[in-house]
């Protein structure tokens, strides 16, 4: 019994000594030799393509560099599978000495939040995640702002528009709702049907579903997905499509109508600067398009002047406070079971925005669970 009792105890021991190795390793790889440029990694859930969500989060990244030379040096690791891969990309990232992490996806919030938890002394930037912890800050755009002013030239050049959608998260049933009233506002009769795909990228069945559209009667596309295979084969079909992400006329001249962009070097140099002015801090930010962080831009050839002036016209309207995307105004919103939405004379507000579990009139389709 005496030998079985120091046995436990010493394994006890030796159990406690390697948690504590592991986290006195883990504290002292947060810190940075005095002088050493900050370092600050990124996280993307699909391959860095020429265009789309990667590119845009890289392009701020390579934004950061520009801003801060000899301050910053930046990594990045692309097509990290949501879940116990990015835990692990995450955790190697933060034990490589990185002060500040990046990590823009919705699915990486969680593992983000378990490795934070591990590291106290890296800050950690969830980006489109709503929950924070003392070293984690949450960020996101309101891509609906940009969705309603793409919706209105779409509008103003179809009636019948289809959707490829990722998952049925508030942040994309918000860009369906906006890009249907946006289209509504200048075309009563405009309906958008939804195809969801349940995952962010996968080009083979991105192209898949905005054939299905066309071939029912789609004129237009819009998508919520991470590659540029919807615009591809709109431009194959000789049919219109919203670029979402980033400009992509590259592959697709003749069929872009224009650009929801997203812009992300400006906020991720502040919060860079931050941690190397010692004022970082947990914070959420939501910003739009009067906050530089959505633009609608790069319209196509098949745009008359008319509608693209339309267009920034509205946009200008929008940064000033002018134009509210999610407001009854004199009528009411309702949903597409013909429930009402948004009461005649009200506007939602941001927490009713961030839960938004309905779709508005004129779309067809419904949302998954």
């Amino acid at each position: 019994m005496y030998k079985n009792l120091v046995a436990r105890r010493a394994c006890a021991l030796a159990v406690t000594c390697f948690f504590f190795s592991f986290s006195f390793t883990a504290q002292a790889q947060t810190a940075a030799p005095a002088g050493a440029p900050l370092k600050a990694a990124f996280v993307y859930v699909a391959p860095l393509t020429e265009a789309g969500w990667v590119r845009q989060h890289d392009q701020g990244r390579k934004a950061v560099e520009a801003a801060l030379p000899g301050k910053v040096t930046t990594t990045y690791v692309e097509n990290v599978a949501e879940g116990p891969d990015a835990e692990r990309v995450i955790r190697d990232l933060a034990m490589q000495g990185h002060q500040i992490i990046f990590t823009p996806s919705f699915g990486y919030m969680e593992p983000t939040l378990k490795v934070a938890r591990e590291f106290p002394g890296v800050k950690f930037e969830s980006v489109t995640g709503y929950k924070t912890a003392p070293n984690v800050a949450t960020s996101n755009a309101r891509y609906y702002e940009g969705r309603y002013l793409a919706g209105i030239a779409a509008g103003r050049l179809a009636t019948q528009a289809g959707y490829v959608a990722g998952f049925p998260i508030p942040e994309v049933v918000q860009g369906i709702n906006a890009f249907t009233l946006g289209m509504r506002s200048v075309n009563p009769k405009a309906t958008v049907r939804v195809v969801w795909l349940g995952e962010w990228f996968n080009p083979t069945r991105e192209r898949d579903a905005a054939m299905s559209l066309m071939n029912q009667g789609a004129e237009v596309l819009a998508f919520h997905t991470g590659s540029n295979a919807v615009m591809v084969a709109a431009q194959e079909r000789g049919k219109l499509a919203v670029a979402y992400h980033s400009d992509m006329r590259k592959v697709a001249p003749d069929a872009q109508i224009a650009a929801v962009t997203h812009l992300w070097g400006d906020y991720y140099t502040r919060r860079v600067q931050a941690v190397i002015d010692g004022r970082w801090k947990s914070e959420s930010v939501w910003g739009g398009v009067k906050d530089g962080m959505i633009r609608v831009d790069a319209f196509g050839s098949k745009v008359p002047a008319a509608v693209q002036a339309e267009v920034q016209k509205r946009q200008a309207d929008m940064a000033a406070g002018k134009l509210a995307v999610f407001t009854g105004g004199k009528a009411g919103v309702q949903d597409n079971a013909g429930q009402p939405a948004i009461p005649a004379g009200k506007a939602l507000s941001d927490a009713d925005i961030l839960g938004m579990n309905w779709l508005a009139e004129g779309v067809i389709g419904q949302i998954t669970r």
